[in-house]
């Protein structure tokens, strides 16, 4: 029992950290960081775009991983944890997606312009659209765990070329990345401290939301099971 009782005062002590530097990152960005010239206030987006695109690649691989535990292991928790993992990606994909829109208003007039970057991201956004379309088309619970793990696997093979590969081979409007070919940062200082702390919260935030789409997937099986018992 009080075992019981240090662990939930941790979780509620690590979800309230969470919301303080949460608010922290949204407090910094609009008085602390300085603002970029010729952006002036869409600079602030730069703080959720990055970490959002960064969340995105981690779900997509966390999810490859899962899958493959369900290859291995054809363990249908697995595939349960892969599609839960995935759907954060898309959500974060989805972030990333209009965030960037929003940059591309500011900077280069227009919402949309098919720059080689966020045609990429929306690619990416599709091709995991599609892997839920596959779940949803096949009835039998193991031919889809099966099929859905195989197309994670080979999806993921496309994030790095999308996301990493494909703006450096064609001209961007894309500003470029933020640590350059000589390893040094292109950022002010009062910026890379909200940025940094943007990206760890957001990590943090994605963990802990993985962390409770899984408790719940556990929670289902639990309450399945003991429906199966009582039959």
């Amino acid at each position: 029992m009080h075992n019981t009782n240090v662990k939930n005062n941790l979780a509620l002590a690590g979800k309230a950290l969470l919301y303080i530097i949460l608010n922290l990152v949204i407090l910094g960005a609009y008085f602390y960081a300085p603002l970029a010239k010729g952006l002036k206030e869409y600079t602030r987006v730069l703080y959720f775009h990055v970490p959002s695109a960064w969340i995105t690649v981690l779900a997509f691989l966390i999810a490859a991983v899962l899958s493959g535990m369900y290859l291995r292991t054809r363990t249908m928790l697995w595939d349960a944890y892969a599609a839960a993992a995935n759907q954060l990606g898309i959500l974060f994909c989805l972030i990333t997606t209009v965030t960037g829109a929003m940059w591309a208003k500011a900077s280069w007039g227009a919402y949309w312009n098919w720059d080689p970057r966020q045609t990429s991201i929306f690619i990416l956004l599709l091709i995991y659209a599609a892997y839920f379309a596959l779940r949803s088309a096949v009835e039998n619970e193991q031919d889809r765990a099966r099929l859905s793990a195989v197309y994670a696997l080979l999806a993921f093979i496309t994030v790095p070329f999308f996301i990493f590969v494909v703006p450096r081979i064609y001209e961007s409007l894309h500003p470029d990345p933020l640590i350059n070919s000589d390893a040094k940062v292109k950022m002010n200082s009062q910026m890379l401290q909200v940025f940094l702390t943007s990206l760890g919260v957001f990590t943090a935030l994605f963990l802990y939301m993985l962390n409770m789409k899984m408790r719940l997937i556990r929670l289902d099986e639990k309450i399945m099971e003991n429906e199966e018992e009582y039959e």
